[in-house]
């Protein structure tokens, strides 16, 4: 597996956790529908987030969460829709950034971008 990739998956971990810390109750992880992806899913309350994360080990192209463009963003948004249809949700919903930076000294800088596009 390329590093990039192991990275990901480290950020989602590391995510997830983040919000199991805050509260929230992680649903499902990698929900796929047709050519969309949802990194995490979680509930709080009655409030269904869907959530991209993004991690990176530098700065020197943007931050992590300059990298949802607007095609990954529809793109999450016609998978959540298809997600909310398949388990009949009736309730509140929110698209959420987790923007993971790895720090030189190996720590970490995470951000939760709540309400981050619609």
């Amino acid at each position: 597996m390329a590093t990039h990739n192991d990275t990901g998956n480290w950020g989602e971990e590391k995510a997830s956790d983040f919000l199991i810390t805050k509260g929230y109750e992680i649903l499902e992880k990698n929900y796929r529908h047709k050519h969309a992806e949802i990194d995490l899913i979680a509930k709080k309350d009655k409030m269904l987030i869907f959530a991209e994360v993004k991690t990176r080990s530098g700065t020197g192209f943007g931050m992590p969460e300059e990298f949802v463009n607007y095609t990954k963003t529809k793109l999450i948004m016609k998978a959540a829709e298809h997600y909310i249809f398949a388990k009949d949700w009736h309730f509140d919903i929110r698209f959420d950034i987790i923007s993971i930076l790895i720090l030189p000294n190996g720590g970490t800088d995470i951000r939760h971008i709540e309400d981050a596009f619609y």
